[in-house]
């Protein structure tokens, strides 16, 4: 009798490793971006793409890619619903991603899946190092590129766009090199884990028409 307890005690220590274990393979995986000296011309250039308020208006040359980009915004709507159930949050958040995406010469699977990564979605997410909102952006760059405001930071255009100048700046800094430079938008550059998950929710999150 005294075995059998040892072994049903053993069993639900089991399912309760198990269980925390699962928990913390979905939980977001947040970054600790360090300050590093750069170029005064890199410093203009960062200020100069985060600086602007307006919000994001997409614009297409053609109906043929409005209507791709519909069924994109239909499609990734459909994929989101569950993280972000109110539907105009939604909707602006992905037209946020397009935009801001687009603008820094990058793919909106790619920071879809970094964003999945980074903060599973929250716009209030906070890491144990202080990095806020969505895209995980460190207060300091507030300081370096922007108003001083780290607030702001927790605002979803905002956000977004300070996120995605940042890894376009550590994508050119690395060559092109997306592994490295996610490596360094994480804090872990050379560490394979950060730039593994967000490649794999990367492919998550593409779309073929």
């Amino acid at each position: 009798m005294h075995f059998s307890s040892r072994r049903l005690q053993a069993s639900a220590l089991h399912l309760l490793l198990a269980a925390a274990l699962g928990a913390i393979s979905s939980t977001a995986i947040a970054g600790n971006q360090k300050e590093e000296a750069m170029a005064d011309a890199v410093r203009v250039a960062l200020a100069k793409a985060v600086s602007e308020s307006r919000p994001p208006r997409v614009s297409f040359p053609d109906i043929d890619e409005r209507i791709k980009y519909l069924q994109w915004l239909g499609e990734m709507s459909s994929r989101l619903k569950k993280r972000l159930p109110d539907n105009q949050t939604r909707l602006e958040f992905l037209e946020t991603v397009w935009y801001e995406s687009k603008r820094a010469g990058l793919e909106p699977a790619l920071v879809l899946g970094l964003i999945q990564v980074e903060s599973a979605f929250r716009k209030y997410a906070t890491s144990v190092v202080g990095a806020r909102g969505y895209m995980q952006v460190m207060p300091f760059w507030s300081r370096v590129i922007g108003d001083n405001d780290a607030k702001k930071l927790f605002a979803m255009q905002t956000n977004l766009r300070y996120g995605c100048a940042i890894l376009r700046m550590y994508i050119d800094m690395e060559g092109g090199n997306l592994y490295l430079a996610l490596g360094r938008y994480n804090g872990s550059r050379g560490q394979p884990e950060y730039p593994n998950a967000v490649l794999a929710a990367w492919k998550r999150w593409e779309y073929k028409a």
